[in-house]
């Protein structure tokens, strides 16, 4: 998967690795605006029982 976005990707080494790391910080962007607060609610992390004894 890498290898084909990095053939795809227009420039030398240089501009490739400019974008590649634009790309996985826009991929980062989404995840933390949109996904993560979608999914938040749905994950059972705040489902927490403590007994008092």
């Amino acid at each position: 998967m890498y290898s084909f976005i990095w053939r795809h990707l227009p420039g030398n080494v240089w501009i490739k690795a400019l974008l590649s790391i634009v790309l996985v910080l826009a991929v980062v962007y989404v995840l933390f605006q949109y996904v993560f607060p979608w999914a938040e609610p749905l994950l059972p992390f705040n489902d927490v029982t403590v007994d008092n004894q």
